[in-house]
């Protein structure tokens, strides 16, 4: 369950009639626990609870029901029972069905309420459904809340109004909703002058059977689009004509409403009986964008973007500088004075601006600076200068971009609520301002210089669509003086990577790139915001900001983007390494992504941002940053064919191009019925990286060409063979054609002498440690593995280092969030101080130990020895065996252990610099060895 689903079944149990018997398990139920669950918590097999009547889910709650007026006691019982601590329950929870008391074990944290009123406090419990990110939840509680309500109103009108819900009708309906919100938010601040106006008006003059309730809407929303001078003649209602004059684009156009059930009129007026004066903007405008996408809406209450992590952009972008300037003008009016003009100059612009969360937060940041400039000048209720026209936005959806502007014309009623007073907030407001400056369009075909001009020109929009609130209008029309100087550009673009996009974003691509580079096709989407951020600062003062997946800084993207990047005049200004971009999702940590800054008038200091371990964010202020997010030159790592220092050479292992027929499980061994000599001459353990890893059981056909005839001796096994030529043969690839001859043997036979080293070629980012091992000579690996064939141990060592792991995970390919090993541009990129004999003993030793400690737990797999979860506390020799690899594989390196990854990354890069610069073109590397 998610967060929004969770919020309604609470508050239907806090609703429902109180059942002390049932109630400890309809509470489980709420936070998604399973009917099989309860069940054997009712039948007592689960419930390990020692207090009478208490119900005790084993790592969740402990719960009981109480008599009247004893809840505080029966909480003490509750904390002190020895099954709580035994059975580690998370929370305690006592109710007598009128008083309500719950406490967090974890952080001592309580809550103390009426029994009906408990649902409003569903973010305390959200750890029972697995969901952590419980304190963006309970600020912002009343979104969520509001997000089920119209969530449940807008899939009954959906299934009452079949038409509606087709494409030619969706922006009409979207639109309609938009009103409802605006409605519900207006008539809890006054804004409507009178308190539950517009609920009170649809309780009262619509029917109970809802038969008319569309047209009391409808001429509620007709009021409100006529001005009050012109309304005389009209005919308008006299209940409607209460109304005042909104307009501004939100009520003009059809006033045509969906019908309403029953049902749907119940909806509407629950959803009007809360309390949206608790409207956050932040983040309401992506929660209400998943009721009206049907995509989004499966995941309903998940899509949290906290505002921590968009000041992550923001404050670095601009924020940073305009409060530093504050600071410094201390009382100075006219510094303070030249500070307001400037920030009233600047221009937010979010090229994929969603529901506008980026922009609202920004028009909040930049009002509160200015609110104290006022203050320190004694002018209080000054007007903001900072027009909502300087915060500009394009959104591919059509609802999302009518959301953005909806969410910044609430912010900025609330800012003049806050910073102004209510009175001259309310005075002001009606009607909306009308000009477009959020519009509804594809940003990589776009001309943003068209939507966002220079400083001094005149806005004139070339639309792709409708205009924002569902009419045409001329360019004339929706021309408006350009308020700029300075440009941001910022916001959270969409990622897909190459594999997963549409032909459209495709093309999106190409219109951007083709003109510039052959290998487009291997950028992520988000590159094209990057790259068309970087032209328009060639024509602006601007700078950019976007949050990014991190494979944009990492392997094979580097050297098509980046590059092109430069060459523009742009450098990277700031940057954020890797980090979860967190969610409400219940399994769900979030994609790892990086912030990347550009600009090209970058300060002398740049500022790289990272996350140690504890979760506290470093600063390291630098010279330059590299593409790679690392404080250094701007060196781009290529494919090499050959390792760069003293380190042996790697092979990829054996493609069997056999459509599986040289391949066997056990079973199918078995069945062969071959004698012992026949198994030990044809049948050999095959390892793919799952095999590897988790330790899974494959064999494979391995028949050297000295004993082919007596292998085709054995009917099956020739049966096999015959398969496999014919598949060869009828490949449209020539080699596969040419390997038919072979056709009892893989493309390669690479085994060993002795022993080797073996690498799987995708293995998960979450282990901290690449899963390296060795294997025999009697073994074969397939081509998901990597190998050192009878390399000296020591080699293992390096591959198996916090160093190697970091240098993977930045300059290899990603496969999705894994890492997709690479020899050519992983391993022999690697760079590897000189080493004396005498480290290379110390690494040989060191090598030894983790296998003996992997030995130690046999037969345990590296799956499970490696798992981030189990390490530490199940498998503690293995983890100190690395931690002894590391020390003196990081002494040799710099004398001493790295502080943190971004340290390792510096010296890798330093290192890999100097050994490149040393090599002159055409020469060889250093001693480079290769042993088959």
């Amino acid at each position: 369950m998610n967060a929004v689903e969770i919020e309604e079944a609470v508050s239907q149990l806090a609703e429902a009639p109180f059942d002390a018997e049932k109630f400890p398990f309809a509470f489980l139920e709420a936070f998604g626990n399973k009917a099989t669950t309860i069940k054997r918590i009712k039948s007592g097999n689960s419930n390990q609870s020692d207090l009478p009547g208490g119900v005790l889910q084993r790592n969740n709650i402990h719960v009981k029901v109480c008599a009247e007026g004893e809840v505080t006691v029966t909480l003490t019982a509750l904390r002190e029972s020895a099954a709580t601590s035994r059975y580690k329950a998370k929370f305690i929870l006592a109710t007598d069905g009128k008083s309500f008391e719950a406490e967090n074990l974890a952080d001592g944290e309580t809550i103390a309420c009426e029994y009906q009123n408990f649902s409003d406090h569903f973010g305390f419990f959200l750890a029972l459904a697995g969901i952590t990110t419980v304190r963006q939840i309970r600020e912002n509680a009343f979104d969520i809340k509001a997000t089920g309500r119209l969530n449940r109103l807008y899939l009954e009108l959906q299934k009452q109004n079949p038409d509606w819900n087709k494409a030619e009708r969706q922006e009409e309906f979207n639109h309609f909703m938009a009103r409802l919100i605006f409605c519900f938010f207006a008539e809890d601040t006054n804004i409507f002058h009178s308190e539950g106006l517009f609920t009170q008006t649809i309780a009262q003059m619509s029917a109970t059977d809802a038969s008319n309730t569309h047209e009391v809407l409808s001429e509620v929303f007709r009021a409100m689009s006529t001005p009050l001078k012109e309304r005389e003649g009209l005919g308008i209602r006299s209940w409607a004509d209460r109304f005042p004059y909104v307009n501004g684009g939100l009520f003009s156009g059809s006033l045509e409403v969906p019908r309403f059930n029953k049902i749907a009129r119940s909806y509407l007026l629950h959803v009007g009986n809360l309390d949206w004066k608790k409207i956050n903007p932040d983040i309401f405008g992506s929660m209400i964008q998943a009721v009206a996408d049907e995509e989004e809406r499966g995941a309903l209450g998940m899509h949290y973007t906290s505002v921590p992590n968009i000041l992550k952009v923001l404050n670095p972008l601009f924020l940073d500088d305009l409060r530093s300037q504050l600071e410094d003008a201390g009382d100075n009016r006219r510094k303070l004075l030249n500070l307001r003009q400037r920030i009233a100059r600047i221009r937010v612009f979010d090229p994929a601006c969603g529901s506008g969360n980026f922009l609202v937060i920004a028009y909040k940041e930049m009002r509160k600076i200015e609110a104290e400039i006022n203050h320190r000048r004694g002018e209080l209720e000054q007007c903001s200068e900072i027009p909502l026209t300087n915060f500009r936005g394009i959104e591919i959806r059509n609802f999302a971009a009518e959301i953005t502007r909806l969410a910044l014309i609430i912010a900025e009623f609330q800012c003049d609520v806050l910073y102004r007073g209510p009175q001259l907030a309310l005075l002001e407001f009606l009607p909306p301002k009308q000009e477009n400056w959020i519009t509804c369009g594809n940003a990589l075909r776009l001309d943003w210089l068209s939507w966002c001009p220079p400083t001094g020109t005149g806005v004139k929009v070339q639309r792709e669509d409708l205009d924002l609130w569902g009419e045409m209008r001329d360019e004339a029309e929706i021309d408006f003086e350009n308020e700029g100087g300075e440009t941001y550009i910022c916001g959270n673009p969409p990622y897909l990577g190459s594999t997963w996009q549409t032909t459209e974003q495709k093309n999106d691509l190409k219109r951007v790139f083709e003109h510039r580079t052959k290998l487009w096709k291997s950028l992520d989407y988000v590159s094209g915001w990057f790259m068309k951020a970087a032209d328009y600062g060639t024509q602006t003062n601007s700078a950019a900001a976007f949050v990014s997946t991190n494979s944009i800084c990492q392997g094979q993207q580097v050297p098509i983007l980046w590059p092109l990047i430069f060459e523009t005049g742009h450098e990277i200004a700031f940057a954020h390494t890797s980090f979860k971009w967190a969610n409400l999702a219940s399994h769900n940590a979030g994609v790892t992504v990086v912030i990347v800054g550009i600009s090209n008038h970058a300060h002398k200091v740049r500022y790289l941002f990272s996350l140690e371990d504890q979760g506290k964010t470093v600063v390291k202020e630098t010279e330059n940053i590299n593409a790679y997010l690392v404080a250094g030159s701007n060196v781009i790592v290529e494919k090499a064919a050959k390792p760069l220092g003293d380190i042996f050479e790697m092979l990829r292992g054996n493609t069997p191009y056999d459509g599986g027929n040289l391949l066997l499980s056990s079973e199918e061994v078995n069945r062969l019925n071959l004698s012992k000599e026949q198994r030990e001459r044809f049948i050999r353990r095959i390892y793919g990286s799952a095999e590897f890893i988790r330790g899974l059981s494959r064999y494979c056909l391995w028949i050297e060409d000295e004993y082919l005839e007596e292998a085709l001796t054995i009917e099956p096994i020739r049966e096999r063979i015959e398969t496999v030529r014919k598949i060869r043969l009828a490949s449209r690839d020539k080699g596969a054609n040419a390997m038919a001859n072979s056709s009892h043997q893989f493309r390669e036979m690479n085994t060993a002498k002795t022993y080797m080293i073996v690498i799987p070629r995708v293995t998960s980012e979450n282990r901290p440690i690449l899963p390296v091992g060795i294997l025999s000579d009697r073994d074969v690996i397939g081509d998901r593995n990597f190998a050192l064939y009878n390399a000296p141990l020591w080699n293992m060592a390096l591959i198996a280092s916090r160093l190697h792991w970091v240098w993977i995970g930045t300059v290899c390919v990603r496969m999705r969030t894994d890492f997709s090993y690479s020899s050519t541009l992983g391993w022999n990129t690697f760079p590897v101080p000189t080493l004396t004999e005498q480290n290379k003993i110390d690494m040989t030793r060191c090598a030894e130990q983790i296998l003996l400690a992997r030995e130690h737990y046999f037969p345990a797999t590296i799956a499970d020895m490696y798992d981030p979860e189990r390490m530490d506390s199940e498998f503690p020799l293995v983890r100190e065996a690395h931690d002894r690899n590391d020390e003196i594989i990081e002494r040799i390196y710099i004398g001493r252990r790295f502080k943190n990854d971004t340290e390792r990354l510096e010296k890798l890069f330093e290192l890999y610099t100097k050994m490149t610069s040393q090599q002159k073109p055409g020469k060889k590397s250093a001693q480079r060895k290769k042993d088959k």
